[in-house]
């Protein structure tokens, strides 16, 4: 029997004679020793490998029923089904999930496009000079795909296909390059937008476009420290990443870039520019010539749009509201001030005189009215534009310097590779920021920017030329079967959680962790070992749905933010799918790779992964703005 095997019997013989080591005799067991026996058995079931959503039904049926029966029997069996009905119509009445069949079927569109072997092949040769390039291209391409597609199967097995017999012939070890696959493949489940922040906002009550907003940083920081890793063991050990060799980075250049950098320049626009205004582009058409120099000015293009978009918002006139009457009242008030002031408390003389016979409410009335007729210019002066901040001009001068340092290092070979990732990096990346934009910036609700990326997809797939009825049909058939498997957790989750809350198992977890006396930074660090523990024999949505439902009621008590809170799980939860024995990326991979590959090698590599993941969640708990600055920013 092989060691994974034993290992997973192992966790399970030791889940069950924990559980009836710790619970009293059967004679004195309670109700709430009975939650907890379900919760165990829950555990055990589910490892065995019977289905989580049926397994969470089944034991929260029979245990409601048991929680019903000790107190009435002859309703238990009603009042157990009326609990099953309440429960799944709550469930599936929740307007929260049905962003994620739209955010599924826009992920199985982009990867039936055939854009991950074009968005590969750019960002290796981009990388080329980097340490490590192969391998830090496919961290960047797998983040990139598996944050468009979030289905981390389907990336890591396209990036095993694609990248790792590329890295086995460039004399990559076998364990960084699988380390490298299953890791970036798994950052789909953190970087917005994620199914399993939408589970999570689902079950714990957290604002999902809050959840998108504040994963979004820690996500790009958890993507750079795997990176930064690649880096430093290609610098520190070349063996095991070595560089690309002359011919691997040989990028072909078409017959103008060919004729243009032979007789003018090298370099681009010097090139371009020497070639439309001399004799010299007799060999060359004008048109063609005119279009490479467009698009090698995209670059400026869109500096010079976006500086402008920045500076016609810094430079804004606040807005100035029609307060013409309140500056009438106002002034009257201001000129009865020092009157009033003078004598002390003075009897107000103008509130019982007739109308008209008081001079001072006269001379109040007089002044009053110029500035009435004054308040409508006020606002014409106020609408002038405000100067600009030093901070723009030094990024103004920032972005003129790199700009110039761009354009002054861009060679005919990188503008092949700038058209490169025009076809494959740059249209993937605006949709993604497109409905990433409209969800954090409050445009759209979840649900809408899911079906605007949803139309993406098929624009995108229709774009590649890859949209037939086979890609819609199998599009709609896997997102149908993912769509149900994940409402049938929230049912099971739901109908187990009830029967969990009758039989007072969360009461008697709340007065146990209650009665440890914990500061919040324990119980915090408690609650992050059991879920990392937990990474191992269960997948995500199973720690999410069983476990989070006990954990949510506890935080109040050491007031700590479910925001804050669900963004270390999120973090934490990268772990399920780099952990043993239940490491699904691991047999994903592996399911692709040649046959010298073995399973312990692909564990192997993904270990200093998951060190990086640990290492994440300590940054940011220990800098909580990582992730709290941008929800707190946009939604003050």
């Amino acid at each position: 029997m092989k060691k994974e095997i034993w290992f997973g019997l192992s966790i399970m013989a030791m889940v069950v004679l924990a559980a009836f080591v710790l619970l009293p005799p059967v004679s004195e067991m309670a109700n709430g020793h009975l939650g907890l026996l379900m919760l165990a058995l829950v555990v055990v079931a589910i490892m065995l490998g019977f289905p989580t959503a049926f397994t969470l039904m089944g034991m929260g049926m029979i245990f409601a029923w048991l929680a019903y029966k000790s107190q009435n029997p002859e309703l238990a069996v009603t009042q157990t089904l009326d609990l099953m009905v309440q429960r799944t119509y709550s469930v599936m009445s929740n307007d929260v999930l049905i962003s994620i069949p739209l955010f599924v079927f826009m992920g199985y569109l982009i990867e039936r496009a055939n854009l991950i072997e074009k968005l590969f092949k750019s960002m290796h040769l981009a990388a080329a000079r980097v340490p490590g390039s192969l391998a830090v291209a496919t961290i960047v391409t797998c983040a990139i795909f598996a944050t468009a597609t979030g289905i981390v199967g389907a990336v890591v097995t396209l990036m095993g296909l694609l990248a790792l017999p590329a890295m086995l012939r460039a004399g990559y070890s076998v364990q960084l390059s699988a380390g490298a696959i299953t890791a970036g493949g798994c950052l789909g489940i953190l970087i917005p937008p994620s199914v399993m922040l939408i589970v999570y906002g689902a079950t714990a009550g957290v604002s999902v476009v809050k959840l998108y907003a504040g994963a979004f940083f820690p996500g790009i920081m958890l993507a750079t420290l795997y990176v930064a890793y690649v880096i430093i063991i290609a610098k520190l050990k070349p063996h095991l990443a070595p560089p690309m060799s002359a011919e691997d980075r040989y990028v072909p250049l078409p017959p103008l870039a060919h004729e243009v950098s032979n007789t003018i320049s090298d370099k681009v626009l010097p090139g371009l520019i020497g070639a439309i205004k001399g004799k010299r582009n007799a060999a060359v058409p004008m048109n063609e010539l005119l279009k490479q120099l467009g698009i090698a000015l995209l670059p400026a293009i869109s500096a010079v749009l976006i500086m402008g978009a920045i500076f016609m918002s810094v430079t804004s006139p606040a807005p100035v509201e029609d307060v013409q009457g309140v500056v009438a009242m106002g002034g009257g008030f201001e000129d009865a001030a020092p009157e009033a002031e003078a004598g002390g408390i003075a009897e107000p003389d103008d509130l019982q005189a007739p109308p008209g016979t008081d001079a001072p409410a006269a001379k109040v009335a007089v002044e009053a009215a110029p500035a009435a007729e004054a308040a409508p210019s006020e606002p014409a002066a106020a609408q002038e534009r405000v100067d600009a901040p030093a901070s723009f001009w030094i990024g103004l001068v920032s972005v003129a310097v790199a700009l110039a340092i761009f354009y002054a290092y861009f060679s005919f070979v990188r503008l092949e590779i700038f058209k490169m990732l025009l076809g494959s990096f740059f249209p993937l990346a605006m949709m993604i920021l497109a409905v990433l934009g409209t969800i954090v910036f409050g445009l759209a609700t979840p649900t809408e920017a899911a079906a605007m990326g949803s139309m993406g997809g098929l624009l995108l797939a229709a774009a590649y030329r890859r949209l037939n009825m086979t890609v819609m049909r199998e599009s709609v058939y896997l997102t149908a079967k993912t769509s149900a498997m994940v409402c049938w957790l929230f049912v099971g989750s739901s109908i187990f959680s009830a029967a969990f809350a009758l039989l007072g198992g969360q009461e008697l977890i709340n007065s146990w962790v209650l009665g440890m006396d914990l500061t919040p930074v324990q119980f915090m660090i408690l609650a992050q070992v059991v879920i990392f523990l937990l990474g191992w024999p269960l997948e995500w949505t199973e720690i999410i749905v069983i476990f989070m439902p006990i954990f949510i009621p506890l935080l109040p008590h050491f007031n700590i933010d479910p925001l804050f809170f669900g963004l270390l799980v999120a973090l934490n939860l990268q772990t399920a799918f780099l952990s043993p024995p239940v490491a699904m990326a691991a047999f994903y991979l592996k399911g692709v790779s040649p046959p010298h590959v073995t399973l312990n090698q692909i564990f192997a590599g993904m270990l200093p992964f998951m060190g990086i993941q640990v290492f994440a969640i300590f940054l940011l708990y220990t800098f909580p703005a990582i992730g709290m600055w941008l929800p707190q920013t946009l939604y003050k």
